[in-house]
Order: structure tokens, then sequence, then C-alpha cells
């Protein structure tokens, strides 16, 4: 969640962003983390806004949601695939 709370914050900057995500694909992988667990965790934590937003929660916020969660595990995703010699 931290992650998630830090993209939205850098949204205007997310290139920056870049070497921590890889860090933490990094240490996803390590966890024994694959591509398909970020789909559950993207559909988890939509879920969870819904609940907790309830009326809040309109389709803006939800594309606006989706549009990070995207990001940010679009950009594990690749990292986790790098060559090691990259990656490290």
């Amino acid at each position: 969640m931290a992650a998630i709370g830090a993209v939205v914050e850098s949204l205007d900057c997310i290139e920056t962003m870049l070497d921590d995500l890889r860090a933490l694909a990094r240490r996803h992988n390590r966890y024994d983390v694959h591509e398909g667990h970020y789909a559950s965790v993207g559909a988890a934590l939509l879920w969870t806004l819904e609940q907790g937003l309830g009326f809040d929660f309109t389709p803006d916020v939800r594309e606006a949601w989706v549009t990070v969660y995207g990001l940010l595990s679009s950009a594990m995703i690749a990292a986790s695939s790098e060559p090691l010699s990259r990656a490290a």
C-alpha cells in the first residue's frame, strides 16, 4: 500500500519512481510473486476501495485507480522480467 500511495503522490513525476518500482519488483520476486498475482491484488484493491469509499467510489475514481495500479503493476512486471545483471 505504501508503494501505491507513493505512486499516487508522484503521478506528475512518475519517471522518478521507476528505480524504486524496479527494486520493489525484485523484492517481490524473492517472495515468489508472479505476474498473475498482480491482477489478483489489483482486483482486491478495487474491491476494497469500493467498499471503503461507497458512493464516493465514482466511475472517475475507479478509472483513476485502475490507471494508477496499471502503471505500478506494469512497471513492476517489466522489471521483474529483466535479466538480473540489469535489474540488480
